[in-house]
């Protein structure tokens, strides 16, 4: 009888129960976004990339196999960048909710942006590790785990939704890094004019996204560090955040540092070529 009950108790869920085992229709609509994404970022690596690189430029098909697999890689990190990192804009200037409680403001639109971002990851991945070595690179395994680990609790949970869109800044920073390895694959000297021009822009908008927001993320967060907000995130997302911003910003500093010294190198060494061009009569 005993064992019958149990049973029974096992097949019985009441509509509470139910309500909280199914999923809700925007968590569904999470998901269906993440696996779009996915699949989406998958057909433009295999199939777009490809078919508009080779007629945009022909350059492309004189890559060796390795190579044509980073260069769709990198074609496909720009898309993704310029999508979430517009997306992220628009959120970070006009969605008021998460503007004015940037722990546990209504999350709609940066989920939205979050779960486009965790399927481009996700491919990202699968993609390093099938062709592991042509892209592989433990760094990148690393920052894309570490990532969807701290996109579970905005997924999941709902929380921090200001700090999780704010960090997503820095994808402006990732056309310009990705458009230097196009002009150093395709040949282009260091000191040509499209070169420089880019590498001028790179720092500068890599010092604007990662560098030059400092002081707006760690003031926004010291003003919600104690309150009644911040101790209703659990101490594994608090953790997470704290923890992961501290060292994501010690490397932004490091990258520009190299960023920083490497453009000054190349803009110093186009000037002491250019009087040498003068004096033979020739300018570049």
């Amino acid at each position: 009888m005993a064992e019958g009950m149990s049973v029974k108790h096992l097949l019985y869920f009441s509509p509470g129960t139910w309500g909280r085992v199914a999923m809700d229709p925007f968590s569904q609509l999470i998901l269906l976004i993440s696996v779009v994404s996915f699949c989406t970022f998958q057909w433009l690596f295999h199939s777009v990339s490809p078919w508009a690189s080779s007629r945009i430029s022909p350059g492309f098909l004189k890559l060796t196999h390795k190579q044509k697999i980073e260069w769709n890689s990198r074609t496909v990190s720009t898309l993704h960048a310029l999508l979430v990192g517009l997306f992220c804009l628009y959120i970070l200037f006009f969605d008021e909710a998460v503007n004015q409680d940037p722990v546990w403001g209504d999350p709609t639109l940066v989920k939205i942006n979050v779960s486009i971002t965790t399927g481009y990851l996700i491919s990202d991945l699968l993609l390093i590790f099938y062709y592991w070595r042509a892209i592989g690179d433990k760094f990148f395994v690393i920052h894309h785990l570490a990532a969807l680990y701290a996109y579970y609790y905005v997924l999941g949970q709902g929380m921090l939704p200001y700090f999780a869109n704010f960090r997503l800044l820095a994808e402006f920073s990732t056309p310009c890094v990705n458009q230097r390895w196009f002009f150093e694959v395709l040949g282009y000297p260091k000191a040509s004019k499209p070169n420089m021009a880019n590498g001028v822009l790179m720092a500068l908008v890599f010092f604007l996204v990662r560098i030059a927001v400092m002081p707006v993320y760690y003031s926004r967060m010291c003003s919600v560090y104690g309150t009644e907000a911040f101790y209703k995130v659990s101490f594994g997302g608090r953790s997470a955040w704290i923890f992961s911003s501290i060292c994501l910003d010690i490397m932004n500093v490091m990258w520009m540092h190299k960023i920083a010294r490497g453009c000054y190198k190349v803009l110093q060494s186009s000037r002491k070529a250019k009087p040498k061009s003068e004096e033979n009569g020739k300018t570049d």
